[in-house]
């Protein structure tokens, strides 16, 4: 669905951008973190029911949680953010896009949680770490892009520490996060998530996933499957018919079964 936006005052150095189609709208800062793909694909994987809590790690301009929330009807979701700019962002995103009382954004480190989190509160717990270590790459030059790509003092160990920590008993956990560190992920994941499904995602047809989501339950001990994933891009066209399914018409990624996507709950 689409809403009736108001007029919405967009402030210096800014953008104003469409997501799902336009039925969420997002203000960002141009030349700092934006929100990609991943944001949109991360939040369509999550198998969140009417009345489930659900927790974004690292929410920046809470653009997963804004569209979580618009796919799927009587939940709530909580950010966790550390930038205070980001989080200003944020709180004016929830209200244009009248998600006030089901979105919501705390400040905080995820290495030094808020009192107000506990351990086990949430159904569901998501993030979109960063995905480059500090002194592996050269840092992007504006602040808030620079924490959102690069870690700082906290590590991956950290991300899935806190995310593994605040879901409840078999309750979700789901990162989504570059191909080449799912060993580290699993490896961290290890006797405390089970039933792990790996969703790739794959730039072409043929070509190797750059991304991986990583999805799996706490405290069980099911076997890990590789889904088979999603191709983004066709030969001509700009995204795949699954992709744009989930990009432009907010449908869900079904991470609890072989195939590719399920029905939005809309």
């Amino acid at each position: 669905m689409t809403h009736d936006f108001d007029d919405i005052s967009v402030p210096d150095g800014c953008s104003l951008d469409d997501f799902l189609g336009g039925a969420v709208r997002l203000i960002q800062p141009i030349d700092g973190y934006r929100i990609s793909m991943d944001t949109v694909m991360l939040a369509a994987s999550v198998p969140a029911r009417s009345g489930e809590h659900v927790l974004e790690a690292g929410t920046g301009t809470a653009g997963a949680a804004l569209c979580l929330a618009e796919r799927v009807e009587g939940i709530e979701v909580t950010g966790l953010e550390l930038q205070k700019p980001m989080i200003e962002l944020a709180e004016h995103n929830i209200v244009i896009n009248k998600k006030q009382g089901l979105v919501s954004v705390v400040e905080g480190d995820i290495t030094a949680p808020p009192a107000v989190m506990r351990e086990g509160q949430f159904d569901h717990v998501i993030a979109n770490p960063p995905y480059l270590s500090k002194g592996k790459a050269i840092r992007p030059p504006a602040l808030t892009k620079g924490l959102a790509h690069m870690n700082s003092s906290a590590t991956l160990k950290d991300w899935v520490h806190f995310c593994i920590l605040m879901a409840r008993h078999k309750g979700t956990v789901t990162f989504i996060h570059r191909a080449d560190c799912l060993d580290e992920i699993i490896h961290l994941m290890h006797r405390r998530v089970g039933e792990i499904c790996l969703f790739p995602l794959w730039p072409r047809a043929g070509s190797s996933a750059k991304r991986v989501i990583v999805q799996g339950r706490k405290g069980m001990h099911g076997v890990m499957r590789v889904l088979p994933g999603i191709a983004l891009h066709g030969e001509v066209d700009r995204y795949t018919k699954e992709a744009e399914a989930v990009l432009r018409h907010g449908e869900a990624l079904d991470l609890g079964t072989i195939t590719s996507f399920a029905p939005s709950q809309k």
